[in-house]
């Protein structure tokens, strides 16, 4: 049944989906970042900056400012993903910041001033699976099609 914007496999478009469920996951990430019990060693949680001893699930570090990414990444995925084209923006476009972050957390000590956000090993490798897949889901759910505006 078509509806004045469209068919409704326009509104039900894989991509747009991927972005929703993605930016969903960053919200949830990034509330459960503050959440004791799930984060490890909240009360120790700094505004930013490597000494940040938090650790969600104890194993990824933490800051406020890392929580806030989270929360503005997962808000970002949820309005990009109301069109087709703004879905595969946020997962590509997305998808490549969070390379680029992975890139950073190899090069930067993260006993320096420079992992300001914070970084640890297991955040880089999750940035890295992170980066990967949400260029896939951009491309792939989008390949061969035409995308509409």
């Amino acid at each position: 049944m078509a509806t004045r914007t469209g068919s409704r496999a326009r509104t039900s478009h894989p991509v747009r989906r991927a972005a929703q469920v993605v930016g969903a996951v960053f919200l949830l990430i990034g509330v459960l970042g503050f959440v004791p019990g799930i984060t490890y060693d909240v009360g120790e949680i700094t505004f930013a900056g490597h000494d940040s001893e938090a650790k969600l699930l104890g194993l990824f570090q933490v800051s406020v400012l890392h929580n806030l990414v989270h929360l503005a990444f997962g808000v970002a995925g949820l309005a990009l993903s109301r069109t087709v084209s703004g879905a595969r923006t946020y997962l590509v476009g997305g998808g490549a910041l969070y390379l680029v972050l992975w890139l950073y957390g190899l090069v930067i000590d993260h006993d320096s001033s420079a992992n300001f956000v914070p970084l640890n090993t297991a955040d880089n490798w999750l940035h890295l699976f992170l980066g990967v897949g949400m260029i896939a889901l951009g491309v792939m759910l989008t390949r061969g099609k035409r995308a509409p505006r």
